[in-house]
């Protein structure tokens, strides 16, 4: 097994090279923190690749979630100026829309549900808008004449992801960070309750006193984590697909609209994202014809005028989901480990609040608070202890 040479300054490893990873090494490469990040595929490829960008703390809120919806918010109201730096640092357009969120009832049991949506909202702090039907059509003309209702969430916006993940990559190298793709990390070496380094393909070993294991789906599956501190992710399974919108004609939509059934997200480019199945089924990449049947069912059911657009593109995502699917963030039982993983459907949103606390979290040892509900001590909290970074950094 070969070795590489080790620096004097300690060096970070990151696995994994969705935004999440990416982010994270950007952010601590322009410290200037010496980076190497590893990536199993191609960086900004996986579930970065496969999601459609929408930032929706408010649209997504649910009872029982009080952590989860601050985190969202706090990570929200970090976009815009996340955006505007990032898009400095890369010279890459990610194509933040501000024009909000809709979410729809098509029938009177949806309209139902939409009241206690809107209700629960409300108690939240949140500042939803209430339209009728005619309100909701007169601002997307194209919804099915039997619009209901809807629920108006002026803060929740979009962004491009996949431009979003280039960016990324090209801010990271710019920075002074070192990009490793199609390096599949195998497994860990951890001593003595310490990180030491990582092996890659089972043929190299590359040393590395902190670690950050920000892959995704895939990070319960790497060797060498003692079962205490092996973060309970599982792969959520979700379908879509992208139909072309007719470049000739006035857009079929402009705001992001959430059906009881499917979500619609239209691009600047004329592509309008339709998703997405949540399905348990491993990492199963399969398009499947119920599923597909479903997203377009779905779609139209609320936006007839899709019947006619040709369809762009079809692709499987691997969402990453914990037990709870709440992130896992910050030190665990291991000196040097830090986890970044467990987004879920928030891996977009949460990117630059993530990437912001983990970096701090390394280079100072300190703590965000709204972190710290998403350790992975909440799920046993009597076998582990928080180690610190304080002897590596």
């Amino acid at each position: 097994m070969s070795q590489i040479n080790s620096k004097s300054e300690p060096r970070i490893a990151i696995i994994g090279g969705g935004v999440i990873g990416l982010a994270i090494g950007w952010r601590l490469a322009a410290r200037g923190r010496a980076v190497t990040l590893f990536e199993r595929d191609l960086a900004g490829r996986g579930a970065s690749f496969a999601a459609a960008g929408m930032l929706a703390a408010g649209i997504e809120a649910e009872p029982g979630e009080r952590a989860l919806l601050a985190l969202n918010r706090a990570s929200q109201a970090l976009w815009p100026s996340f955006a505007r730096e990032l898009e400095a640092a890369s010279g890459v357009a990610l194509h933040l829309r501000q024009e909000g969120t809709l979410s729809i009832a098509l029938t009177r049991d949806d309209a139902a549900r939409l009241r206690f949506q809107y209700d629960f909202q409300r108690s939240e702090g949140l500042s939803p808008q209430f339209l009728s039907g005619a309100e909701a059509r007169a601002r997307e003309p194209h919804l099915h004449p039997n619009t209901a209702a809807a629920i108006l969430s002026a803060e929740d916006t979009q962004i491009d992801n996949r431009c979003l993940a280039r960016a990324l990559k090209v801010a990271f190298e710019a920075a002074g960070g070192t990009l490793r793709e199609h390096a599949k990390v195998t497994a860990l070496e951890i001593t003595a309750g310490r990180i030491r380094g990582l092996i890659i393909e089972e043929t190299e070993y590359f040393e590395a006193p902190i670690v950050v294991l920000a892959a995704g789906a895939w990070s319960g599956e790497i060797a060498g984590l003692p079962s205490a501190v092996r973060p309970p992710v599982r792969p959520v399974k979700g379908q879509m697909l992208a139909v072309r919108m007719d470049p000739r004609a006035a857009p079929l939509l402009t705001h992001v609209i959430w059906t009881p059934r499917v979500y619609l997200v239209p691009r600047l480019d004329g592509r309008l994202i339709i998703g997405g199945t949540v399905e348990e089924r491993g990492f199963d990449p399969n398009l499947t014809a119920g599923g597909v049947l479903a997203l377009l069912e779905g779609a139209w059911r609320a936006l007839p005028g899709i019947e006619d657009l040709p369809i762009d593109e079809m692709w499987v995502g691997f969402r990453p989901g914990s037990r709870d699917d709440a992130p896992i963030l910050g030190a665990c039982g291991i000196e040097g480990l830090v986890l970044a993983t467990g987004h879920y459907r928030n891996g977009i949103l949460l990117t630059p609040i993530t990437a912001r606390a983990i970096a701090h979290q390394i280079l100072t040892g300190d703590l965000e608070e709204k972190i710290r509900p998403f350790a992975l001590d909440r799920f046993t909290p009597a076998s582990l202890e928080p180690a610190s970074l304080e002897k590596v950094r």
